[in-house]
């Protein structure tokens, strides 16, 4: 049995799909309080009535019930968080305690379940922080790192920056830590830009699916920065794969840290993404600029060789190849989209 936290938001939606595909009995804990979260509830339902249960969990307090289902799982996904910097500096009080606290609570739990499951993490590049020693450089109307090509180790020191990084950083710490001490079967994935079908981006977080949404639906997108900003993009098909690969490679994961994006390969500035959307709608896109927000990173690219070396995993899908799938499912879901009034 499989137990996802946060299972109802776009990453858990996806990876109980995959593993209910498989006809593997799926659990997904949730408390549905972001937008979207209920819609994917009744995406899931509709599509798969055998081996799945859905149950409404906060884990800032619902620690006994998450006990009772860690006792029958094999593997523990935690994708359950506060998932925007801009929300966490308005509110960093409930941040720490989804992201910190309840992290926390989810880790206690499986110890004292004694289930022996894998547990894998959804952590943040955003632990590496501003990172302003690497050099950066501006070439083809994007910023890319001048010395590193390759793109960011596990090693590199963690710097948290903003609540956002503080609170995925102690969660992080934690994770690794319980590895150590207790012999947890944990695992951490430094996650980048992840983006596909059922995101229901918004302006704070989930830009890719952002800027997809918006450009479906006729509305001005906001870039906050100079727009040559890049990323490393990874497919949320891809990530699903790597959470698979790791939980069935769980001795050679255990207590490991992975950067898991979509490495040097598949890069994209916030410029670029509009390109290709306007190429993909055939309609030019309306923005504007606003200034950078706290702790955005010029460059993030992740170095994804660790990944491949201990676990065989690598992204299967471009960059290119995954922006004209997520359009494709906007267009397609498009009513569905704006009966949630993202905007």
């Amino acid at each position: 049995m499989k137990v996802i936290t946060g299972g109802a938001g776009f990453i858990g939606t996806n990876l109980a799909e995959h593993f209910l595909k498989k006809g593997e009995k799926v659990v997904i804990l949730d408390n549905f309080s972001r937008k979207g979260t209920k819609e994917n509830k009744e995406y899931l339902e509709k599509k798969f009535s055998d081996n799945l249960e859905i149950v409404k969990c906060d884990i800032r307090t619902d620690k006994k019930l998450m006990e009772k289902y860690f006792k029958e799982a094999e593997a523990v996904y935690h994708l359950a968080a506060q998932v925007a910097v801009t929300t966490s500096v308005s509110n960093p009080r409930e941040d720490f305690e989804i992201n910190a606290l309840g992290t926390f609570n989810v880790l206690e739990a499986v110890r004292k379940s004694e289930s022996n499951a894998a547990l894998i993490y959804s952590s943040t590049n955003k632990v590496y922080g501003g990172m302003e020693d690497i050099k950066i450089t501006e070439r083809n109307n994007r910023h890319e790192y001048e010395e590193i090509p390759e793109g960011i180790k596990e090693d590199r020191l963690l710097d948290f920056h903003s609540p956002y990084g503080c609170s995925k950083g102690c969660g992080d710490q934690y994770v690794r830590d319980y590895s150590r001490i207790y012999g947890l079967n944990s695992v951490v994935f430094r996650q980048s830009c992840i983006y596909g079908k059922r995101q229901f981006g918004i302006e704070d977080q989930g830009w890719v699916a952002w800027f997809t949404i918006a450009s479906v639906l006729g509305k001005k997108i906001t870039i906050f920065g100079d727009g040559k900003q890049i990323r490393d993009v990874l497919y949320a098909d891809d990530l699903v794969n790597a959470f698979d690969l790791a939980t069935k490679e769980i001795k050679k994961t255990k207590g490991k840290i992975f950067n898991i994006g979509g490495g040097p390969e598949n890069t994209m500035s916030l410029l670029e993404l509009i390109a290709f959307l306007e190429e993909f709608t055939g309609k030019k896109i309306e923005y504007g600029f606003d200034k950078w927000r706290p702790g955005d990173q010029p460059v993030y690219v992740s170095n994804i060789e660790k990944a491949k070396k201990v676990f065989g995993w690598q992204p299967k899908t471009s960059a290119r190849e995954g922006v004209k799938i997520l359009a494709d499912w906007v267009k397609t879901n498009k009513k569905e989209i704006e009966s949630l009034k993202l905007f």
